[in-house]
């Protein structure tokens, strides 16, 4: 054979020609979305993330920050958020472009950024250009991925990360620039908001970095200083968001004791990742489902990625752990630490994914509260989706060795017949891995569960058996010495299979629809609601029963169903519209109005006179929840004169649900307030004109006497409080709004929202910056300057001779 065409077969797959390959890949698995022919709407990408896209939108074309948004929850914070994405770079795509096309442009341009980074990380970790490609492949597309592109905030953070790895782990080895590529690479992915898949990707950098620190494999001074120096940098070019977020955090709903267990794997999960429909079933728009698993519709990691991934662990060191410049001492391990490593954090990560289903994760919470920070356990499955595709390319690359065992690059010509024992393993593992197929649709034919599709589960095994046994086919037709024709093509036919695994493995995660189902201010046509619940005029307001049957109900074209419930004003489907209401659908709500959504949505009952004080002016009916029927004892959002009770905040949400709570005549205060306020009782004054945006209120009163001014907005302490001009105390008022005391006579209110904790991390943010590009300017200085002396020095040289 000659020596020169493995080197051929295997580099065909340079950095452009993946890169074009991928694309190619992510346009046809999606030509409808990237043409603007039809756009994603299912579950969360409809109901949560396109609203908040457009309202980020509207922000942009005024000139503002969204700091707050005054449509959901009666007000809540929007930029603090983090998962909102307002100070993330590349969110100028969907600002600037026709939303209906952009944002799912935006999540499949992160879904091919994904892959392009894991090919990067892959081909450094391994020296494969193979390999690599085939893990780039499949990091792009698995279950879970492809899951993740309903959130853009999700597929954004997911596709920084094996960027972040590979800077990071490139500045504690080599420091100088590439301390501050990796900072800037991190505080990408910092902005990017997915705060889960953020704290998993430092944890796992810790872990390289104490191993690599451990094992002395570079010098430990440099290393020693140079991984937190990274750290505190990504800290810092992030701050004007990471300070909000934290404040946020600590005055919301999670920040004492919140737990969320839910949607944990159940013991028999890891089926799934053999037989992707077993236990199952597909929901009324087409998607499937594991029972009691709602967060993502698959974690299938692709048949092939699975073998070529357990294969890494038959592997001696390969790649360029040993032979890259950076390196000072070669591994002598057997087994490559970094494998092991990698495989110990896929093992942890699904023993934290069963959560409450093994009795680890509830003992290690207790000890570790933190660990409460990732709201699902199943989440931690995002961290078996970066290793697996990893560890694949470890394992791709031990089959393109000359031998078992041959510490050589694996770029060197084969010399010799290569040796049968791990070729023996490879058969081992897909025997095993074709018998646990086979075992699981036994199981399932024989103990089946409630809602099981049996017909669809052997259909999915058979399929998945089927694509077993083609990779297997072309993994033998890899390892062959002669047979130029198929082998040339065995690499790029493994890829085109796994990649098709992955695309058949359940119906379409991301059904798509006409964007016309977009259409704004069209529930608000259809509706045609009088009274018209305008910001700072009045509410919508859904009713416990209506968002309960709003869950249940399902129509099997997704387009309708999506159109259904925006008449519903389900999730943020509101925002379409500019209709405010008394909830909302986001992550983070300040803690008092979680305490009066618990309260209004805690149980069936009905408190009228606690919505009439919200100014809930129209209701859901209570036949059907996309109907609405008007409410004529509403009060407007601003009102004067009540008379101050002051009791704690339990006392409060109890008075406001009883029958005589008149939010006209009364206002119940905290009994802190009471050394501010001189008003002690009802009073004459009148609102004369009240104008709401998004961030302020101008209101202007007269009143006889000293008298509160109360609003119905969410109370949140970056809140300020002016009369005519000059700063006074803003009060929280009947537990979870606003009101001012204002002296006798005519005079002009406005409340300004000023988030002080942006303010100072925009201040850290940008001295970052600007070290960062002072280190920059002067490294491409010294660059010029020596490139200077070296054309002086030829000059030189040349009128010599």
């Amino acid at each position: 054979m000659n020596e020169t065409s493995e080197p051929r077969v295997f580099n065909w797959f340079t950095p452009l020609r993946f890169g074009i390959l991928l694309a190619l890949l992510v346009f046809a698995a999606f030509p409808q979305v990237l043409l603007g022919l039809q756009t994603f709407v299912v579950r969360d990408y409809g109901f949560f993330a396109y609203p908040l896209a457009h309202f980020q939108q509207e922000c942009f074309r005024r000139g503002e920050l969204p700091f707050w948004d005054p449509y959901n929850n009666c007000g809540v914070p929007f930029l603090a958020q983090w998962n909102t994405m307002p100070l993330y770079p590349p969110s100028l795509v969907y600002l600037l472009l026709p939303l209906t096309w952009s944002l799912s442009f935006f999540c499949l341009l992160h879904l091919w950024f994904a892959g392009f980074g894991m090919f990067f990380l892959a081909r450094r970790w391994t020296g494969s250009d193979f390999a690599a490609a085939f893990a780039g492949v499949a990091f792009a597309f698995n279950g879970l991925t492809l899951n993740l592109l309903m959130w853009p905030s999700h597929i954004a953070t997911f596709s920084w990360m094996p960027w972040v790895v590979l800077t990071v782990e490139s500045a504690w080895r080599g420091g100088g620039h590439k301390i501050i590529l990796a900072a800037l690479v991190g505080a990408m992915q910092m902005l990017a908001g997915g705060p889960e898949i953020i704290l998993l990707t430092w944890l796992l950098l810790l872990a390289l970095w104490m191993q690599q620190f451990v094992r002395g494999e570079f010098p430990r001074g440099p290393m020693f200083w140079r991984f937190p120096l990274v750290v505190l940098l990504v800290m810092a070019l992030a701050a004007a968001q990471l300070l909000p977020f934290l404040d946020l955090s600590a005055h919301s709903q999670r920040s004492v004791g919140y737990a969320d267990t839910r949607w944990s794997m159940p013991g028999w999960g890891w089926i799934n990742f053999l037989v992707p429909m077993a236990h199952g079933s597909t929901w009324t728009e087409g998607v499937f489902f594991q029972h009691g698993q709602s967060w993502t519709s698959s974690y299938y990691l692709g048949i092939g990625a699975l073998w070529l991934a357990l294969l890494a662990f038959c592997a001696k060191p390969v790649g360029r752990d040993s032979v890259e410049p950076e390196s000072t001492s070669s591994s002598s391990d057997s087994r490559p630490t970094k494998v092991w490593l990698l495989g110990g954090a896929v093992v942890l990560a699904l023993i934290f994914a069963f959560g409450e289903n093994t009795f680890v994760y509830p003992a290690l919470r207790k000890i570790i509260p933190q660990l409460s920070f990732v709201t699902y356990p199943i989440k931690y499955v995002t961290l078996v989706a970066f290793l697996v595709p990893l560890l694949a390319a470890f394992g791709l690359a031990r089959l393109q060795n000359s031998e078992c065992g041959d510490p050589s690059p694996p770029f060197k010509a084969p010399t010799r017949r290569r040796t049968p024992k791990f070729f023996h393993r490879v058969i081992f593992v897909g025997i095993i891995l074709l018998a646990l197929l086979a075992g699981i649709l036994f199981w399932t034919w024989r103990f089946p569960f409630p809602g099981d599709d049996l017909h669809a589960t052997l259909f999915n095994g058979l399929s998945r058996a089927f694509f077993l046994l083609l990779t297997g086919g072309l993994l033998l037709f890899l390892t062959r010495e002669a047979g130029p024709g198929l082998r040339r093509l065995a690499p790029l036919l493994l890829i085109i299979v796994a990649w098709l695994d992955v695309l058949t493995h359940e119906p379409t995660q991301n059904p798509t629809v006409p964007s016309s189902v977009y259409e704004l201010n069209l529930a608000r046509t259809k509706l045609a609601m009088n009274p018209q619940p305008e910001l700072g005029g009045s509410r919508a307001m859904i009713t416990t029963k209506a968002f309960m049957d709003s869950i249940h109900f399902s129509l099997s074209n997704p387009g309708n169903n999506f159109l259904a419930k925006r008449l519903g004003f389900c999730g943020n489907a509101n925002l379409l519209d500019a209709v405010p209401k008394a909830d909302g659908f986001l992550s983070l709500t300040p803690r008092e109005d979680d305490d009066l959504n618990s309260l209004l949505y805690g149980t069936t009952n009905e408190f009228p006179r606690l919505e009439d004080f919200m100014g809930v002016s129209q209701i859901t009916a209570p036949d059907e929840f996309y109907r609405w029927q008007p409410r004529k004892t509403f009060l407007p959002l601003t009102s004067a004169g009540q008379k101050p009770v002051f009791l704690d905040d339990a006392n409060t949400l109890r008075a406001l649900t009883r029958p005589d709570f008149d939010g006209s005549k009364i206002v119940f205060l905290p009994p802190e307030a009471k050394p501010f306020v001189t008003v002690t009782n009802q009073t004459i004054a009148r609102v004369l004109k009240s104008r709401f945006r998004n961030q302020s209120a101008d209101i202007e009163i007269v009143a006889d006497a000293p008298s509160l001014v109360v609003v119905a907005q969410t109370w949140y302490h970056d809140w300020r409080a002016e009369v005519d001009g000059k700063p006074v105390r803003l009060l929280r008022a009947n537990h979870a709004f606003q009101a001012v005391e204002v002296p006798e006579g005519r005079h002009r209110v406005q409340l300004l929202y000023r988030d002080r904790a942006f303010e100072t991390g925009a201040v850290i943010s940008l001295l970052a910056l600007l070290a960062c590009l002072i280190c920059v300017s002067r490294k491409i200085q010294a660059g010029l300057m020596q490139s200077g002396e070296s054309l002086r020095a030829l000059f030189t040289s040349l009128e010599t001779r």
